[in-house]
């Protein structure tokens, strides 16, 4: 099974939290109480978001955060790479010379296709998108096609 982290779980839903009412600053303590997740867990999420422009913090008594930019601009995949930073399926799909068999390998460049192809359709998705009831479906259809192709090539 294919996940993300649980602080990158957080952050889709403390963003969310914000994206309800952008320009307003809201507190880590409401953010918290308004999502179900523990303060402090709230807190540095908000500061990794904040680190990576996502979020904007606000310094004083009435402090605290809002979004960085409109929601329609800011991709899933942004704040997943905000808590995760940027990753893909398998140790070669990040970067060379992670795996020591990835030269030899006879499936790796497949796999990062499909790293790839997941990476687009995270970057597709909008917070906004996000907030709509049902999430919009990306069209995969190439992907049907490609692997079609590849099966009837190797003859499977």
């Amino acid at each position: 099974m294919l996940r993300m982290s649980r602080l990158a779980d957080y952050a889709s839903v403390v963003m969310a939290r914000l994206a309800r009412d952008p320009q307003r600053v809201q507190s880590a303590a409401e953010i918290a109480a308004h999502v179900g997740v523990a303060p402090p867990t709230v807190s540095k999420v908000l500061k990794m978001l904040a680190r990576h422009q996502l979020v904007v913090s606000v310094r004083g008594a009435r402090g605290g955060y809002r979004l960085a930019r409109s929601c329609a601009e800011i991709s899933v995949a942004e704040i997943i790479d905000s808590v995760d930073g940027r990753s893909a399926l398998t140790e070669c799909g990040t970067a060379p010379g992670l795996c020591e068999y990835e030269k030899r390998c006879s499936v790796r460049g497949n796999w990062q296709s499909i790293s790839r192809v997941v990476r687009q359709a995270l970057e597709r998705i909008t917070l906004a998108q996000m907030m709509q009831p049902e999430i919009h479906v990306v069209d995969i259809g190439g992907i049907t096609s490609r692997r079609q192709r590849a099966l009837a090539h190797v003859g499977c």
